[in-house]
């Protein structure tokens, strides 16, 4: 039988720049592939989300390749490099619950790593996640309903923020859309977590003070 391997895009040490965790120290390991973008630029006005500005494709970037659930594990662990704090991990994408399974969970469990994803929500999670990020994309299909936190790009047509109030999540974020319009864009978003108060700011602090 043959293992499965993950394509990771890039793995690296960092602090975590947006949401809840903002500012904690992280490993981020960013998966390649998603489900509502190629991540080519000649596919972007035909994708559903058209607003990504991540790179995730191929596995060329910092401590880019195909790992297997062994090996993925220990790389984030000499990553972390404290055995005093409880290694923090966030899976991030593209779309990580594409390749991300109860198999990697397992034995990154063995290591005590505690895990945060960042999906868009519109594939079901494995058992063992510790802190679940949904960020829902106009024009998909959102299934995930509950989790830690719902962090919404904002403004977004088709995707107002009301319409996701009665989830089952324990923190509402907006974040700005990061664009051309992006200076208004956050004076719309900070406008509307005043006027909202079940909605928290979110900041991408790492772009901001220029955080790889």
């Amino acid at each position: 039988m043959k293992t499965k391997k993950y394509k990771i895009k890039e793995a690296f040490y960092t602090l975590q720049g947006e949401g809840f965790h903002s500012g904690r120290p992280a490993v981020f390991c960013r998966f390649t592939g998603c489900n509502l973008w190629t991540g080519l630029e000649k596919d972007r006005q035909k994708a559903i989300c058209k607003f990504c500005d991540t790179d995730f494709v191929g596995m060329d970037g910092e401590n880019g390749g195909s790992y297997t659930a062994e090996e993925l594990t220990q790389l984030i662990v000499r990553l972390w490099n404290n055995s005093e704090i409880t290694p923090f991990v966030v899976f991030t994408g593209g779309e990580p619950l594409l390749q991300l399974n109860e198999k990697l969970i397992k034995e990154a469990k063995k290591e005590n790593i505690e895990i945060a994803v960042e999906t868009n929500g519109t594939i079901l999670p494995p058992q063992g996640i510790d802190w679940l990020c949904v960020s829902p994309k106009a024009g998909s299909e959102m299934i995930v309903q509950q989790g830690q936190e719902l962090k919404l790009v904002y403004p977004q047509d088709n995707a107002l923020p009301n319409e996701y109030e009665h989830l089952n999540f324990d923190h509402f974020y907006l974040q700005a859309m990061d664009s051309e319009e992006q200076e208004t864009n956050l004076i719309k978003t900070i406008k509307y977590c005043k006027s909202h108060p079940k909605w928290k700011l979110s900041l991408q602090t790492h772009k901001i003070l220029n955080i790889p």
